[in-house]
């Protein structure tokens, strides 16, 4: 899938949209989740919470079994019973961590799996959940179906490498730390073909499986731990963080292993929220009754056509560049600057009852419209050369992020 979106240019809002269909704001996940730390701006309350609908749950009450392995990253009190962990949005078994493998990817220390912590593990994280889910799989004792979400740490910092893997890239990279990354993907792709190899062996009557990311590349030394960070959008203006096409387009692969399904490229616009209401189409599970950001794309599945009633829209308001509301509609998108008298409204991590307000009451101004279709790159602003398309887009702009910001939850210090 060539036109396919993450739900957010960052890690936490983006898994909390796949995992619920709708906009990581609505969720109240607006930036990455640090660890436990009592903030002015109320950040160390997020979490996802405990009314969310999810993948999980929704395909365990048709009797689906269901297992998540590597990061979680959707609460800021990891495995505590102040706040709902995986197990209470349908996970029936989780080995996971808060964010990163830490120290780093090798000999992990930070998993806890079903609640009690692992210790160290020797290994390299995307093998160690590889083998944890394939053991999962070896020791289901039902036959229902099953639901598995493998949530890589890798590429992400802070980066570990298998040597022997190191030594190949070494005369292709610049420097060793080039040569890290790349071995940091590649020993990604060795754990998916694990994975693909048991299922295609063990499942391969009718298994639909889903390559993609939660975000673009991270910056080389945007901050002190990204050294190795080699990561590279192509042709995608801006990197992680960011609301142009780097941020939130992302690899979107589907094997349907047993079906005779569609096969191919296509550039049909779909995003990971898209993948609650197709999985539930697909299960025979009920949709939640709260509006959902997704829609099915079954008939992509099907026949390979697939064409979006709703449009996508980005609210992430801790990006680098200014333009930090963003919406893609058919082949157009368009952006906006949030100014608030007469200022760029400042980075924000949260929207809490000390800026809701502000942010409210914030305008959107400096749009600039692009055809992604002919231009990739968002290289040319089409706002004044298309004054009818740009007013139209205009105004389906304001109207979706009026209803977005109405939507987005905010954090109360007595929610706690």
């Amino acid at each position: 899938m060539t036109n396919f979106y993450s739900t957010a240019p960052v890690c936490s809002p983006s898994r909390a949209g796949l995992l619920t269909g709708r906009s990581p704001n609505r969720a109240g996940i607006y930036d990455f989740i640090p660890g436990l730390k009592k903030s002015d701006d109320n950040r160390d309350l997020v979490h996802l919470q405990a009314h969310e609908e999810t993948i999980p749950a929704l395909l365990k009450s048709v009797g689906y079994s269901t297992c998540l392995v590597g990061k979680w990253h959707c609460s800021s009190r990891f495995n505590s019973d102040k706040q709902p962990q995986p197990n209470d949005f349908g996970f029936d078994y989780w080995m996971a961590t808060h964010n990163n493998a830490a120290p780093s990817h090798q000999n992990p220390n930070n998993f806890v799996r079903n609640g009690q912590e692992v210790g160290e593990i020797e290994g390299f994280s995307s093998q160690i959940i590889i083998t944890e889910a394939l053991e999962w799989l070896d020791k289901k004792q039902d036959d229902n179906p099953f639901f598995l979400q493998v949530a890589f740490h890798e590429p992400h910092e802070p980066i570990a490498s298998p040597e022997d893997l190191v030594q190949k890239y070494l005369p292709f990279s610049k420097n060793r730390e080039e040569a890290e990354y790349f071995a940091n993907v590649e020993n990604v792709d060795l754990a998916v073909g694990r994975l693909i190899e048991y299922l295609e062996k063990k499942h391969k009557d009718n298994t639909l499986v889903l390559f993609s990311s939660d975000n673009g590349p991270e910056t080389l030394m945007r901050y002190q731990r990204a050294k190795k960070s080699y990561g590279t959008p192509g042709e995608l203006k801006g990197m992680k963080l960011w609301t142009n096409e780097a941020g939130f387009r992302v690899p979107g692969i589907v094997s349907w292993i047993g079906e005779n399904s569609f096969s191919g490229t296509t550039n049909a616009v779909v995003s990971a929220l898209d993948f609650l209401p197709t999985f539930c189409e697909l299960a025979g599970a009920e949709l939640p009754k709260r509006e959902l950001d997704g829609e099915s794309f079954k008939s992509l599945l099907d026949n390979g056509e697939f064409e979006r009633t709703k449009p996508l829209i980005w609210a992430f308001y801790d990006a680098i560049n200014e333009q930090r509301v963003a919406m893609r509609s058919g082949d157009w998108k368009i952006m906006a600057r949030i100014e608030s008298e007469g200022k760029t409204l400042p980075r924000i991590h949260n929207l809490y009852d000390g800026n809701e307000a502000l942010v409210k009451n914030a305008k959107l101004v400096d749009y600039a419209l692009f055809n992604l279709k002919n231009d990739i790159v968002e290289s040319e602003d089409l706002s004044l050369k298309e004054p009818e398309v740009f007013d139209s887009i205009k105004k389906e702009f304001q109207i979706q992020y009026k209803g977005l910001l109405d939507g987005s939850h905010i954090w109360l210090r007595n929610d706690e």
